[in-house]
């Protein structure tokens, strides 16, 4: 079992830059691959960016975001993080960290019911 922790939400202007980090406790981190998923208000939680358990080689993004975001992993620090620039109005949601221990390609695990681990989720709100 590992728990998750987010942080590094804000207000930002649009075309800002965030860095939001997720700390997750246990000795097995590594081995799981981790997303960050949003949820904006009245939406359904959406799949933002995933990365390949262990040495984090293999990253997979939502079209929304390719370009913009960059997620990466430091198995050292127990630490997953998704860089944020160019940031839009359209990016303000609850950003929420998760970890799946599913044995998929990176870019089947797209789906919130693909993670069985999650944070309690940091605001990020962008102003226009």
């Amino acid at each position: 079992q590992v728990q998750l922790v987010e942080s590094g939400g804000g207000l930002v202007q649009a075309g800002g830059s965030l860095r939001l980090s997720c700390a997750a406790s246990g000795r097995t981190f590594s081995t799981y691959t981790m997303g960050w998923f949003r949820q904006a208000p009245g939406k359904e939680r959406e799949f933002v960016a995933a990365i390949s358990s262990w040495s984090g080689s293999n990253t997979n993004y939502a079209d929304s975001v390719k370009g913009r975001f960059t997620i990466s992993r430091d198995n050292a620090k127990n630490t997953v993080y998704l860089q944020m620039h160019i940031l839009a109005p359209d990016d303000t949601a609850v950003y929420y960290c998760a970890a799946s221990p599913r044995l998929r390609p990176i870019t089947e695990l797209v789906s919130a019911t693909d993670y069985d681990y999650w944070g309690q989720g940091t605001q990020v709100t962008v102003s226009s």
